[in-house]
């Protein structure tokens, strides 16, 4: 099932054949509307004039990539941070992956050493870790043994709790009200 939000079909198309592309919207995935989150690695192709791989932005000169991000609009609200953590989490690809994202996953050989593997990357605490495992599961067929698991409630079969469960507007709806809910909670509790 092609990843499906409602953004442009052309950033949906790059978040679909693109993993570097997913995981700077994952990057960008804080702070801001995920929507926001997804099509700026979109918008961030359109503003080089290619879609950019994961070594030419680790190499990027980084006042340069902070003013490709704050150009209005702005690809997030923290234009000059998340330039800077898009530009490590590439560089860790680089480091560690020889610039290819899909390696990331690839050779994970269970859900717990694909979590530690998205957990290492900067920025990426708990929480983003698992629904990156979950989105990768549930969305693009990542899934070696124990994906659920690692995955904690993101992974779970018909849950509505990130942008693991979207594939359209009414998905989007119930993981917005999930959202409210749990906010709601944490202000009770």
């Amino acid at each position: 099932m092609p990843f499906s939000l409602p953004i442009p079909a052309e950033a949906n198309a790059l978040l679909d054949r693109d993993p570097l592309a997913l995981l700077i919207g994952m990057t960008l995935d804080q702070q801001i509307p995920l929507e926001k989150a997804f099509t700026s690695p979109w918008v961030l192709g359109q503003r080089l004039g290619h879609e950019p791989t994961a070594q030419e932005l680790a190499e990027f000169d980084p006042g340069a990539l902070v003013e490709i991000f704050a150009t209005p609009p702005a690809l997030h609200r923290f234009p000059k941070a998340m330039a800077a953590r898009v530009q490590e989490v590439c560089r860790v690809l680089v480091d560690r992956y020889d610039g290819d994202p899909a390696a990331l996953w690839a050779g994970a050989g269970s859900g717990a050493e694909l979590f530690r593997r998205v957990q290492a990357l900067p920025g990426f605490g708990r929480q983003k870790a698992q629904i990156l495992v979950a989105l990768l599961g549930k969305q693009y067929s990542v899934r070696p043994d124990g994906w659920r698991e690692a995955a904690g409630g993101y992974g779970e079969e018909g849950s509505f709790r990130s942008v693991a469960d979207i594939v359209d507007g009414e998905s989007l709806g119930r993981v917005r009200e999930y959202k409210k809910q749990m906010k709601a909670a944490t202000k009770q509790g």
